[in-house]
């Protein structure tokens, strides 16, 4: 499967190009050559207007948008090879490029008319693709924070766009605007190496270890050097930003995912079919709102659901809960007073997550 993603380069791990190469004044002109047939033409006007007053709130600089000539920032649409020697791939892969400040093709930006472009989720969203690409054009590059716009790896987001990594990079460049609107960053994603991390949920996936945190998830494998951060979104469009809890039935070859009343199925990396259902189909009661952890148990069959201070035993085989459940949590598990937090299975051990330890 190919990663829907920007075609600008990584370069490292810095926030801009090299030479940090900029606008050299901060009012830029914009021009939308051609418009793409999936919008209408005012649809189009409102995402590149929106993208770009995204940059224009946290700096100094003023958009104006020429209907003809050469403007510093020229838009158009195109597929395959569309004249700057940078073909794009077809549907999906690459979505979109664009060129740094300068002369000649410098700013200038081109959209994939092979992509499908809508004002949704229901395909690639245009003005999430414009903001990213524009930032390409006023002289950013790819960020290594997955929670930045500028990471380069396309995910649907709603609400702000930008990352603290993103406005401390194109103020770098600019300045802060000396007129701000109050807005709140988007945190930015969750370090792994921070002592005081806890996480949300964890699982195994065909022999890879998978952990929730935020809108993130790491994947972890025995093969691999350093675990794997990713935007849920990126990966699974249907599943919600936050998991509550997790687990695999190897049996099945099926992921659970819960998040408040609801949870998903996954076959490997694909979303089955008929979710999402209300957790209480597996025999929680009503006043039952999330799941707080899950753990399959492959000697018994049974699964673990972890809600506040009690757990209950849902058989696999049965699709019913056990008839002595609920069960106290500190009563079974001595030692275990808190709520937990995520749990996992692993070479015939239970292995709790804890606020407070594991």
């Amino acid at each position: 499967m190919k990663m829907p993603r920007c075609g600008v380069p990584d370069v490292g791990e810095y926030n801009h190009f090299p030479r940090h190469l900029k606008w050299q004044n901060n009012n830029v002109t914009f021009r939308i050559v051609n418009y793409t047939p999936d919008l209408k033409k005012s649809d189009v006007d409102r995402a590149i207007r929106n993208a770009l007053n995204i940059w224009s709130d946290v700096t100094p600089l003023v958009f104006k948008k020429l209907h003809q000539g050469n403007a510093d920032i020229m838009i158009s649409f195109g597929s395959q090879e569309h004249g700057d020697y940078n073909p794009f791939d077809g549907p999906d892969g690459l979505l979109a490029h664009a060129y740094p400040p300068g002369q000649g093709m410098g700013g200038d930006t081109h959209f994939d008319e092979d992509e499908h472009w809508t004002k949704d989720s229901s395909a690639y969203n245009l003005f999430i693709v414009a903001a990213h690409e524009l930032g390409h054009a006023l002289g950013m590059s790819h960020s290594a924070d997955a929670g930045a716009l500028m990471y380069p790896v396309y995910s649907y987001s709603t609400g702000y766009l930008l990352s603290e990594d993103d406005i401390e990079g194109i103020q770098a460049l600019y300045g802060p605007n000396p007129n701000p609107r109050k807005v709140k960053p988007k945190p930015d994603a969750p370090n792994k190496c921070n002592p005081m991390l806890s996480f949300d949920a964890a699982t195994e996936l065909r022999g890879e270890t998978i952990i929730f945190k935020d809108r993130f998830y790491w994947r972890l494998h025995p093969q691999m050097v350093e675990p794997e951060q990713t935007l849920i979104k990126s990966t699974w469009p249907s599943l919600p930003n936050k998991v509550d809890a997790a687990y695999e039935n190897p049996e099945k070859d099926l992921v659970i995912i819960f998040s408040g009343i609801r949870m998903w199925a996954l076959n490997g990396y694909s979303l089955v079919d008929g979710y999402p259902k209300y957790i209480h189909k597996l025999g929680l009661p009503k006043t039952v709102r999330k799941v707080d952890a899950a753990v399959h148990i492959g000697d018994t069959g049974k699964t673990l659901l972890f809600t506040e201070e009690e757990y209950w035993s849902y058989d696999e085989a049965t699709g019913k809960m056990d008839s002595d459940s609920p069960r106290s949590i500190e009563q079974d598990f001595p030692g275990m007073d808190d709520e937990v937090d995520a749990a996992v299975f692993h070479y015939g051990t239970i292995i709790f997550v804890c606020t407070e330890r594991f």
